[in-house]
């Protein structure tokens, strides 16, 4: 349907070397966006990324750097625009998570969490609008986790929760900020989802148990991250900014 195509757009991904982020990037691709590839060197996948994106016939550029660096940030869109065109759609997928009892969590390891989950999003929201109001135009779509509006049972991460419900509320802040400038801000929230690190065989036993509390029996393959962001970065949600799209299978209704 034309309301979801993306041709004509330039989109850019953070954390775009693997799991969500790497789905929504080729997703974008495959509704017809050219793709900026933005992630640390450090952990690899830009490269095939960006190769499953060329081998649609989208345009594919590899960035590197941090979000917790407003030069590299700047640096990446900067190139994008003068490689791929004018950015109309941005994803801030990077972040981090970890478990940590409360009473032993250091400021140290708190701080670094909020670093690049919560400054990070920030940092790449500015850089991006800085680009976009100028134009009038752009969709901003950050990436939170239902963690951020309910606290997940078994699991001690009041750094990952906090930093995740500070994400949702600094974009519903920012799309207010911008509503009448043309751009809108809007989140996506997954569930358990199986990227890469819940494969892993030390962590099956957490995986049944993932399953087990999510209404419809499973966890989410990244691919199913797509739709929701394909919505929210096309036509087809002219009139929605400020939302929360929880994706989860339905965990946080129990």
């Amino acid at each position: 349907m034309e309301l979801f195509d993306l041709h004509g757009d330039v989109a850019l991904v953070t954390g775009a070397g693997s799991g969500i982020g790497q789905a929504i990037a080729i997703g974008l691709a495959e509704a017809g966006a050219d793709i900026a590839c933005f992630g640390h060197a450090s952990k690899g996948g830009l490269d095939e990324t960006a190769h499953r994106i060329s081998a649609l016939g989208r345009k594919a550029l590899v960035l590197t750097g941090t979000v917790t660096s407003a030069a590299d940030l700047a640096a990446a869109i900067e190139r994008t625009e003068k490689e791929l065109g004018a950015l109309t759609v941005a994803v801030n997928n990077a972040g981090v998570a970890a478990a940590e009892p409360a009473e032993t969590l250091s400021l140290e390891k708190w701080q670094q969490l909020y670093d690049v989950n919560v400054s990070g999003v920030f940092l790449s929201c500015q850089a991006e609008a800085r680009a976009m109001l100028t134009r009038r135009r752009g969709s901003i779509i950050n990436i939170a986790s239902m963690s951020g509006s309910i606290v997940n049972r078994g699991l001690t991460q009041a750094h990952y929760n906090s930093s995740k419900a500070a994400v949702i509320h600094m974009s519903k802040s920012l799309a207010m900020e911008w509503a009448d400038r043309g751009l809108r801000v809007n989140v996506v929230s997954p569930g358990y989802t199986l990227t890469p690190m819940n494969k892993r065989p030390e962590v099956a036993d957490q995986v049944r148990i993932f399953e087990r509390d999510t209404p419809m029996g499973r966890m989410a393959a990244p691919e199913e991250m797509v739709g929701p962001i394909v919505f929210l970065a096309s036509r087809a949600s002219s009139f929605v900014t400020g939302i929360d799209l929880i994706v989860d299978g339905g965990f946080v209704c129990w």
